[in-house]
């Protein structure tokens, strides 16, 4: 087994109450709704109607540039709501649950590269895909240089993923060796320090473990492409959930895609934290519902330090954080203002804790420097083409949000992708 060794990274605590149960608990939430992950714009046509009654994993929707992608309900129900902005972009589409049959999927083909990308793009799973350089789903018939799938999660009450794949290590086994028709590079199981999540899986020898350290950002898919397979315009590198894998190989064995994952509840705002395994896009309020302390509280999608204020589960999220709201306090006069806050952002101070909210994999102070100066050549190679907003978190967290370096990062990766991308 490869180790993935950087430098000391950080361990930030968030106060939240302990778990009731380490066993999770099944929660179906009455509604749950497909929707874009944050920032992202997907261009849509619509399958459905309101009103529509749909069984589990039958398409609802696809992209508009690419009919072949599929977003599927995550259970069967009804057409509640579809919301869509100028220009058929996605805003949410909202399932009410009903009893309902599921959709079994031809897996005749699912042996053969082309097969398999046509179930995966037509099951639903696809979008599940995440590419590096510039984020989103990789296009249809993009192959990617290396594979990252995350078997560790090292962000604040983040479920640990060896706990989701108990009892399905057969699945995640078939859903490695599916993964491995799509690239020619080589598939990266990052995991946590302990037994291997590799038994029998080869790929034609093209799968490699590899071990993090259990610190915070060592976890993030973006500092592990780094050290593996630093991701470039002309090689991409996607990356994938250890439980997406798995539900992966549940598919190209029955041609049923399951639709429950492990996620869990944290945050200050609580009364007990929960572990549960519930759907894609599950309602956030029906998840804490009988959990949230008494009073205002913030319902977030994500981690205390990635996350944002939602309705529903967001893609790929695994866990749910709620935060006690605080009184509105009256703005201070514009004077006081002005006095108090200087017109430009404060200046980045060097220290150890930034160098270590990096993992000390890449160069703290010049990476944010560039980013902050707009000096997207540098940028590029000082490694930022490998990381995404959320692997920034945990630096914006360290300079008191006052850099706003996933906004930074997100702005120079637009004007690269716009610029230099084909």
């Amino acid at each position: 087994m490869r180790i993935l060794r950087f430098g000391s990274g950080l361990n930030p605590s968030f106060p939240s109450p302990p778990l009731r149960d380490l066993k999770p608990v099944e929660i179906i939430t009455q509604e749950a709704a497909i929707r874009a992950s944050s920032g992202q714009t997907l261009r849509i046509d619509t399958l459905v109607r309101e009103n529509d009654d749909v069984p589990q994993g039958a398409p609802v929707a696809c992209l508009r540039d690419a009919p072949d992608v599929k977003f599927v309900a995550p259970m069967a129900g009804r057409i509640a709501r579809i919301k869509l902005q100028p220009g058929r972009k996605l805003t949410e589409i909202v399932i009410f649950r009903e009893e309902g049959e599921v959709v079994r999927h031809d897996i005749s083909n699912a042996a053969e590269k082309m097969g398999l990308r046509r179930l995966m793009q037509n099951s639903g799973i696809w979008p599940l895909l995440r590419r590096r350089p510039f984020g989103g789903m990789p296009t249809p018939d993009e192959t990617p240089a290396a594979i990252l799938v995350m078997a560790l999660d090292t962000r604040p009450y983040a479920p640990d993923p060896r706990q989701a794949l108990q009892g399905r290590e057969a699945a995640f086994e078939r859903g490695l060796l599916a993964l491995s028709l799509l690239c020619d590079g080589e598939i990266f199981v990052c995991q946590a320090s302990g037994p291997t999540l590799l038994q029998r899986a080869s790929g034609r020898g093209k799968i490699r473990a590899v071990e993090c350290t259990d610190r915070h950002p060592h976890g993030s898919a973006g500092l592990c492409s780094h050290g593996l397979a630093p991701a470039t315009i002309e090689t991409p590198v996607w990356d994938i959930h250890a439980e997406d894998v798995a539900a992966l190989g549940d598919l190209v064995m029955t041609g049923i895609l399951p639709m429950k994952q492990l996620v869990q509840i944290d945050g200050e705002g609580l009364k007990e934290s929960r572990l549960v395994r519930t759907q894609p896009g599950a309602d956030l309020r029906e998840l804490t519902l009988r959990a949230a302390a008494h009073g205002a509280h913030a319902l977030m999608s994500g981690s205390p330090l990635d996350g944002h204020e939602a309705h529903w589960l967001a893609p790929r999220h695994r866990q749910v954080t709620v935060l006690p709201r605080g009184s509105n306090s009256a703005s201070p006069h514009w004077f006081t203002a002005a006095l108090t806050r200087s017109s430009l952002p404060k200046p980045v101070i060097p220290t150890a804790a930034l160098r270590q909210a990096f993992g000390v994999a890449l160069p703290a102070v010049a990476l944010v420097r560039a980013l902050s100066s707009g000096d997207d050549e540098l940028a590029m190679k000082l490694g930022a083409l490998s990381l995404l907003e959320e692997d920034l978190g945990l630096a914006d967290y360290v300079l008191g949000g006052e850099a706003h370096l996933a906004v930074l990062l997100r702005r120079m990766l637009d004007r690269v992708q716009t610029e230099f991308a084909p």
